[in-house]
């Protein structure tokens, strides 16, 4: 995941959108119930690692996003994947920490979506940091040079209503060597990496929507699917 916006404020539900930049030959699949271990949880699956960048707990209503952290520390072999951080999110809420072990993780941001609460952890590889976000529309990145996403398009989605018409700043935007742009293409390290999944939740207890589209930037529907909380 590389940009995540997120809009709280009394009495609805929070606004999420989630854009994930990857390295374009790595499988994964569209959001579902991939986790037999919980059974509850609905997320993108990735086929590298098997965890994920989003996941949301139905009967809750809270969602867990994880942000890599690429200008950290990188991890040491056999630390546990990020792709398992949304998962333990997701079901374990604020309490997630006490169920890893980070020693060793690489560096991340952890954003999680409670009803009532926006929370994030930053970790650095050395230290980890727990903020509270206030109510409002708030757009966090993978850091670095992404930061200037804040900077260039956070006045936009602050302005406008739902996530549908977030979806609009996105469409017509042919991905971009720009570390400043919402959806992106460049080369690192002799591979492609860029925008290859785009995602906007509805999550209420006992209810997700989930919007998403693999082409976020191309003029067509975006799918929709629709999860009830686990029986």
């Amino acid at each position: 995941m590389c940009t995540v916006v997120v809009r709280r404020s009394a009495g609805r539900p929070a606004a999420v959108l989630a854009v994930r930049d990857e390295v374009t030959t790595r499988g994964f699949d569209d959001p579902g119930r991939w986790w037999p271990q919980f059974p509850d949880v609905v997320g993108g699956r990735d086929h590298v690692a098997g965890g994920t960048w989003c996941a949301t707990s139905v009967g809750t209503g809270r969602t867990a996003l994880v942000l890599n952290r690429h200008h950290d520390r990188p991890a040491a072999p056999g630390a546990p994947s990020r792709g398992m951080l949304p998962l333990l999110g997701a079901t374990r809420g604020p309490d997630w920490t006490a169920h890893v072990r980070l020693a060793g993780m690489a560096g991340f941001l952890l954003v999680l979506v409670d009803p009532d609460r926006l929370t994030s952890w930053d970790f650095d590889g050395d230290r980890l940091v727990r903020t509270e976000h206030p109510e409002g529309t708030h757009l966090l990145t993978s850091g670095g040079p992404e930061d200037r996403k804040a900077d260039r398009w956070l006045a936009d989605f602050a302005a406008l209503d739902s996530p549908g018409a977030w979806r609009g700043l996105l469409r017509g935007r042919p991905p971009a060597d720009d570390p400043s742009a919402l959806v992106v293409r460049h080369e690192r390290d002799g591979r492609v990496y860029g925008t290859v999944f785009a995602e906007t939740l509805d999550a209420r207890p006992g209810r997700l929507v989930v919007e998403h589209s693999r082409r976020p930037w191309a003029d067509e529907p975006w799918q929709i699917a629709e999860f009830g909380a686990a029986g």
